[in-house]
């Protein structure tokens, strides 16, 4: 009975927020963000711990497998983009994955952040399952290194396509690009909701990123923390 509630009331509170989102946009009612303080309240407010919650996350998080998989249906129907575009994309990952791993590295020492906690948030921009991998690797702590990720899947939910249309970057093919090498899943559910092409390009963008970050920062890491 808890997990079909706590199912429902993830839905609706989802449901609820990307409603109030269209009729007042904004960051603070991004879903992704409002939704989660909906549902921390009202599982709070129900007296419901995480361990009677966790067999919905786990039904959820379940179908989430299909729905990934389902992007690439828009990826197919937009080939002869993802051809056009291929090296100029490509170089543009590159560069957005070692600018967001030494920036990290770069702000983490500007404030004096412990080894531990450098090496969680180069990581920041993964998807959680590789994040996770790559932190066992890099002997990184993985609790903190999950919190890192959902933070910035959450700013890049909430900030990132405002931030683009501000820089006047309006390509869908370069929005999708930007928003999934950055903010991984959270930000490709935002794109998605922008078009067809902008989620297709963020749902390739995390998937890529996340393999040649896997290979980068064991290296970059090595030398300088």
């Amino acid at each position: 009975m808890i997990t079909l509630y706590s199912i429902l009331l993830t839905v609706s509170a989802y449901l609820f927020t990307r409603f109030l989102g269209k009729k007042y946009s904004s960051p603070l009612t991004s879903p992704v963000f409002l939704s989660t303080l909906i549902i921390i309240f009202l599982l709070v407010v129900s007296n419901i711990s995480f361990d009677e919650y966790r067999p919905a996350k786990m039904i959820m998080t379940y179908l989430l497998g299909p729905a990934t998989v389902a992007l690439a249906v828009p990826i197919y129907k937009n080939r002869n983009m993802f051809k056009k575009y291929f090296w100029a994309a490509l170089v543009g990952l590159s560069i957005g994955i070692v600018t967001t791993i030494t920036s990290a590295i770069i702000l983490a020492k500007w404030m004096n952040l412990s080894e531990m906690f450098i090496r969680a948030f180069t990581v920041k921009s993964v998807t959680v399952p590789v994040a996770t991998e790559i932190g066992k690797i890099i002997h990184g702590n993985i609790s903190l290194i999950a919190a890192y990720v959902i933070i910035t899947g959450m700013i890049g939910a909430m900030f990132g396509a405002k931030l683009l249309s501000v820089c006047k970057i309006n390509h869908p093919f370069a929005r999708g690009l930007s928003i999934g090498t950055i903010a991984h899943g959270i930000g490709t559910a935002e794109a998605v909701k922008e078009g067809e092409v902008q989620g297709a390009v963020a749902g390739a963008a995390m998937g890529i990123a996340a393999v040649l970050t896997s290979f980068i920062i064991p290296i970059i890491i090595g030398f300088i923390v």
